[in-house]
């Protein structure tokens, strides 16, 4: 009797064979018994509605001990879909034996080796029985078999969330355009009051001057000039790129920046529930300085005006051109002439990747993997390259 992929993964896990699972090409080689193509979907549904594929099964039962985050960071990293939260311990004490049923399991006329387990294989599963009861009613069986083979459905679950033939960015684009205004009324509310802040603390229109002992400093300060550029009045502005491909984001910026401590965004976003800021308020807590100078950091270039570009001061870059897009510069020399770059990586990231930084005036800051106490040194990096470049350009 044939084996469909998620019964013959349950017997091998049961058996504690997991080892003789072995990847060659496309398939999975189960010892010399069974092969399945690694991206052959099981019968096992997730919660979300889609059906596991073998290789995220074989991926998941192989690495089960890893804590959720890591496990999560892991498949995205190797670009395989992951096990959510709250299947794992279903699917876990399935596989394992201990739990010989679940509603999850759905098995289809047309899915890969349609047929029962052979009840043979696996020891103390009542789920053989479930999916035997039919066999007793050879007509019954063959009559919903029958019409399952003529069914042809126009729409289901999948089909459904793929939105086939719309763009999902402009879906989403539409769904967010409310929630952005409200931050954004928010944001500009915040931005008022500390630019008040800024000037009752004595800081001039970059909030770089310095208070008499008062606090308060009454003298009329000098506007500022970037190389034949006026800098906007106002809060100055930092850009991070949007990509989550990219260690510095929207959603972890505030703590690397203000606490010094680095938190992966896939993280950050699953504590914010996936509510994207539109712009955040970052302070440099990390030293006594008398005067503290709120920026701004945004991750939406195309949403500037063109007096907002004059209060740009920095920019995290991906290491891709295609970052500048419509951006008001000539190329990125002159970018990097007015505005002040960064590019983030891991320390032991491959130099390839930032090949093409290289060639531009940035400065790239590396952080560890693991080791979090390093990260404040990197943060400080960071604001000390900021601060030397927006008192250059006041000067010059």
């Amino acid at each position: 009797m044939s084996m469909d992929p998620l019964s013959a993964l349950r017997e091998f896990t049961i058996r504690g064979e997991l080892e003789k699972i072995v990847r060659v090409n496309g398939e999975f080689r189960f010892g010399d018994e069974y092969s399945f193509p690694c991206s052959v979907e099981t019968a096992y549904r997730s919660t979300k509605g889609n059906r596991y594929t073998l290789e995220t099964l074989v991926h998941y039962i192989k690495n089960h001990h890893l804590k959720h985050t890591e496990y999560f960071q892991n498949t995205f990293a190797l670009g395989i879909p992951s096990v959510t939260l709250p299947d794992r311990k279903p699917i876990l004490n399935y596989l394992l034996g201990t739990l010989s049923s679940t509603d999850s399991i759905e098995y289809r006329p047309e899915d890969p080796s349609f047929a029962a387990p052979n009840p043979l294989t696996l020891p103390h599963s009542d789920a053989d029985h479930h999916i035997h009861k039919s066999e007793d009613n050879d007509d019954e069986f063959n009559f919903i078999s029958t019409i399952k083979s003529v069914e042809r459905p126009l729409k289901d679950r999948e089909s459904l969330l793929e939105c086939k033939n719309r763009d999902f960015y402009s879906v989403l684009v539409a769904a967010t355009k409310r929630e952005e205004e409200r931050q954004r009324i928010e944001s500009h509310q915040r931005k008022d009051g500390l630019v008040a802040k800024s000037r009752l603390m004595g800081a001039d229109e970059r909030g770089l001057g310095f208070a008499d002992d008062l606090g308060y400093d009454a003298t009329p300060k000098p506007k500022m000039h970037l190389k034949g550029t006026k800098v906007g009045e106002g809060v100055p502005i930092i850009l991070v790129p949007s990509a989550f491909q990219t260690l510095i984001t929207i959603y972890n910026v505030k703590e690397f920046l203000e606490d010094g401590i680095y938190i992966p965004t896939d993280v950050k976003v699953k504590q914010m529930k996936g509510a994207r800021p539109d712009c955040v308020t970052v302070q440099k807590k990390l030293s006594r300085d008398r005067v503290v100078t709120a920026y701004e950091v945004r991750d939406k270039p195309s949403a500037l005006k063109p007096e907002d570009w004059d209060r740009v001061v920095a920019v995290f870059v991906l290491g891709k051109e295609w970052q500048f897009k419509d951006w008001p510069f000539k190329d990125h020399v002159d970018i990097f002439n007015k505005i002040t770059g960064f590019y983030m990586r891991f320390e032991d990231d491959s130099l390839e990747s930032a090949k093409t930084v290289k060639q531009w005036n940035v400065k790239i800051i590396s952080i560890s993997k693991n080791k979090r106490h390093q990260d404040r040194a990197a943060a400080l990096e960071v604001w000390d390259r900021l601060e030397e470049f927006v008192r250059s350009r006041s000067h010059s």
